[in-house]
């Protein structure tokens, strides 16, 4: 059974000797300990919850959640930085940390590029069907003449040689949007180098918003949407049913870009979205 930040500082209260409203600590285990006698549910209208025995509640914590000290297992649960091992030392449930194991993030490339990672050089040059995970990604550094492109679909992060024709007047390293939960950590690398981003998504309302929310507003003026030149042609194989389903979550008037705002216009104008997979093509 889990115990909550929330339910673990109403403890904390009842302990003091406080007497709470039972409308503001409802759970399981609250339940629990009522049937356990160890806290005492009262009134007909306006219940309230009064702890009947310090030394039972320290006994029940113990004994069925391994929690020896609330206080420490409140302040495990507000510090960000707690690690699973600090857990195991508070309670046995090593999967509280807040402390993410995996961080990091996915990089590709078709043409190896040069970096260093923990102050070793490296070659990022990932085999067809493989890529490279930046796990020490403060660490890692490349050229400022590289420039990064985040991939939004995993089908175009994986066959990114298909469209190199795309990119040939830059020299790109490509990173993954997924797993999603990665996207902090790219975002603060990002912040920390000088190269400029690439956004290359989905051309349709929902994918400008990608862009835009997850990433231009973090990244500012260094960060642009990657438009294919032909667009205009393409859009008309795009779909209409995608188009009427999305729904706007950005302002075009705060939208600095003007080869973004065309887009839109086209988008509009069009009333059709295209993926972003239509380009994992030969060049045409």
């Amino acid at each position: 059974m889990e115990l909550t930040l929330k339910i673990a500082k109403a403890l904390v209260r009842l302990k003091d000797g406080e007497i709470l409203p039972s409308s503001s600590v409802k759970s399981k285990l609250i339940d629990e300990l009522i049937t356990e006698k160890i806290i005492w549910k009262k009134g007909k209208h306006h219940k309230t919850l009064q702890l009947l025995s310090k030394e039972s509640l320290n006994n029940y914590l113990s004994n069925q959640l391994q929690i020896d000290s609330l206080e420490e297992y409140i302040s495990a649960l507000e510090n960000q930085n707690t690690t699973r091992s600090d857990f195991v030392k508070i309670t046995s449930d090593s999967k509280k940390s807040k402390q993410r194991v995996f961080k990091g993030f996915l990089v590709n490339c078709y043409s190896p590029i040069k970096a260093k990672l923990n102050n070793q050089e490296i070659i990022i040059e990932p085999a067809e069907g493989s890529f490279v995970f930046i796990y020490d990604f403060e660490t890692f550094k490349i050229d400022c003449n590289i420039t990064i492109v985040g991939i939004e679909n995993s089908e175009n992060f994986r066959q990114i040689q298909r469209q190199s024709y795309l990119f040939k007047n830059i020299n790109p390293l490509f990173i993954s949007r997924y797993p999603q939960n990665q996207n902090s950590d790219f975002i603060k690398w990002m912040k920390s180098i000088p190269n400029n981003y690439l956004h290359y998504g989905d051309f349709d309302i929902a994918g400008i918003g990608i862009y835009l929310n997850e990433y231009k507003k973090h990244l500012g003026a260094k960060a642009r949407f990657f438009i294919p030149k032909d667009i205009e042609k393409t859009i008309k194989n795009g779909s209409r049913e995608r188009y009427d389903k999305q729904k706007v979550n950005f302002k075009p008037s705060e939208i600095e870009e003007k080869e973004l705002l065309k887009l839109i216009e086209i988008i509009n104008n069009e009333k059709k979205g295209l993926d972003q997979e239509y380009y994992i093509n030969s060049p045409r």
